[in-house]
């Protein structure tokens, strides 16, 4: 005999199976907010527990810190997205296979943008500079560097002014570091007249560039004519020094030296010419004597 279910029946059937379901999805929100605000607290106090533990160590690379401490932060954020999609039965694989499509389409479109992601990670990687070094890059890009990012590096230029360069148009040139060695040389010229003591010039120089304390002894100071012109000797004056001292030397050597050469009775010639003026009564005989 056949069942019959009455509508008192099929009532209770739906609110027990409503009411189930409301307890089954229920928990599993609760369980996914509860994820979600843990992993998002946890990304954020271990993004300031790297921050904090780098910014300790004083051997390590500021450029890299904003980048390191962004990686924490994002990775386990999105470790924590995914959980909170897998507690309402959402596939996670098929979820990071879109996600992959998505960033290839999006990779085509953005390849300006994705070379100077590739070029800031080159430079973060290698460290062609770092944070206060001064640098030039081709003959545009000239500053010291305040900040590399993923697209753009930030730099200030000798009058102050802020520039923001995209890293691939810096990762693409030379790169000249002026800031990376301790050390650095300079050279200073200057020409003494023909009929000056040359060695006494020159002993001069040596003694004056020796007494400076900034001057380093290793590698010593050279002395040296450079070049014999119409006019003048050239002498060249090499020294090294300290990165730091290394501007402060350069304009002062840049007057002392005329001082040195002169205190020992050597002069600074200027180019001179000597021009002849042939008599006009002369061409008239010239042209007669050709014909």
């Amino acid at each position: 005999m056949a069942e019959v279910t009455t509508p008192l029946t099929s009532f209770d059937a739906v609110t027990g199976f409503l009411a189930a379901n409301a307890v089954h999805y229920g928990l599993s929100f609760l369980q996914a907010v509860v994820i979600l605000l843990v992993g998002f607290w946890v990304a954020k106090r271990l993004s300031r527990f790297v921050h904090k533990t780098l910014s300790r160590s004083p051997h390590f690379d500021a450029t890299l810190k904003p980048l390191i401490e962004s990686v924490v932060l994002w990775s386990v954020r999105i470790i924590t997205i995914i959980a909170v999609l897998a507690q309402f039965g959402v596939q996670t694989a098929s979820i990071i296979a879109v996600l992959g499509a998505a960033g290839l389409a999006i990779g085509l479109a953005l390849q300006g943008t994705l070379q100077n992601i590739a070029a800031g990670t080159m430079l973060l990687v290698l460290r062609p500079f770092r944070n206060g070094d001064y640098v030039t890059a081709g003959s545009t890009v000239a500053g010291t560097v305040e900040e590399i990012g993923l697209f753009t590096t930030t730099l200030t230029n000798a009058d102050g002014i802020y520039v923001c360069v995209p890293n691939n148009q810096i990762w693409g040139q030379p790169i000249t570091n002026y800031s990376r060695n301790a050390t650095r040389r300079m050279e200073i010229t200057v020409g003494i007249a023909l009929d000056d003591d040359l060695d006494a010039a020159m002993s001069a120089l040596r003694q004056h560039v020796s007494d400076d304390q900034r001057v380093l002894g290793t590698p010593a100071p050279e002395i040296m004519v450079k070049q014999v012109s119409d006019s003048a000797v050239i002498v060249n004056v090499r020294v090294w020094s300290l990165l730091g001292n290394y501007w402060g030397l350069y304009w002062d050597l840049q007057r002392n030296v005329k001082e040195t050469v002169e205190g020992v009775g050597c002069s600074l010639p200027y180019p001179t010419r000597t021009v002849m003026q042939v008599p006009t009564q002369t061409l008239p005989d010239a042209a007669q004597q050709r014909h």
